[in-house]
């Protein structure tokens, strides 16, 4: 079997099928689409190789209660895949909430998934979930960074 990712389709399948399985998320079926050079960052770590990417997606599945992940938007053109998301997370104690990002994936020459940046506020979309901390943190935001 070739594990090569070559259309809109079969990313979007593949990539729902890790989030979609009863709140906890299974990658299992879509990690032999990964190069073993893998480079992933987000807004909280950056990871190099593949051995190192699977132990990061154990401990999401360790540590979370529910995970659910809707494509809304996903551009797929030559070796890059574009696409916006919502999430939806529980860890923990927190209250169930709902993360927006979006994750740009570039492709090698053999249709694996090289590089992977995901773009999210994770804390800010949080942070909106909790009464008394969501008006103070925009607030707060708006002042350093507006």
């Amino acid at each position: 079997m070739s594990f090569r990712i070559e259309s809109k389709e079969q990313f979007v399948e593949l990539w729902t099928n890790i989030y979609n399985t009863k709140g906890k998320p299974d990658w299992s079926h879509i990690l032999p689409y990964y190069d073993e050079k893998i480079h992933f960052r987000d807004s909280i770590q950056e990871i190099r190789g593949k051995k190192e990417f699977e132990a990061m997606t154990v401990r999401l599945v360790e540590r979370s209660n529910d995970l659910s992940m809707k494509i809304v938007n996903i551009v797929f053109e030559e070796n890059i895949i574009f696409f916006e998301w919502e999430m939806g997370l529980s860890f923990r104690k927190t209250p169930n909430s709902k993360v927006f990002g979006a994750s740009r994936i570039k492709l090698n020459d053999k249709g694996k998934i090289i590089e992977q940046r995901d773009y999210y506020d994770l804390w800010g979309d949080i942070f909106d979930n909790i009464p008394l901390i969501a008006k103070g943190y925009r607030k707060f935001m708006s002042k350093l960074f507006g």
